[in-house]
């Protein structure tokens, strides 16, 4: 027997799935960015992109506007209201005895 899930939590699912997997790349792409060009490097090659030292900018600065732009528009195009069934008009159709 299987068990038949609800379309909205399916949809709702799918939704966290893909959030969650954006800001894990962005992580890994902070995380590895970061490291590469922050540490173990001499302060004379240090190179400034807007006031912010070149890995801050690249390793930080970028994958969050980056995220944030993407986590925008995944939520305002792809986003879908589920039907959630009919409205109760009387309280007393929960069976709640009221």
């Amino acid at each position: 027997m299987t068990r038949q899930q609800d379309p909205v939590v399916n949809s709702s699912l799918r939704e966290a799935i893909v959030v969650v997997s954006i800001w894990l790349i962005a992580m890994t792409w902070t995380i590895t960015v970061c490291y590469r060009m922050g540490y173990h490097r001499p302060i004379e090659d240090l190179k400034f992109i807007y006031g912010f030292p070149d890995w801050i900018f690249w390793g930080i600065v970028v994958p969050w506007c980056v995220c944030t732009v993407v986590s925008c528009l995944f939520s305002a195009l792809l986003f879908r209201d589920g039907h959630l069934g009919e409205d109760v008009e009387n309280p007393d159709d929960l069976g709640l005895g009221g």
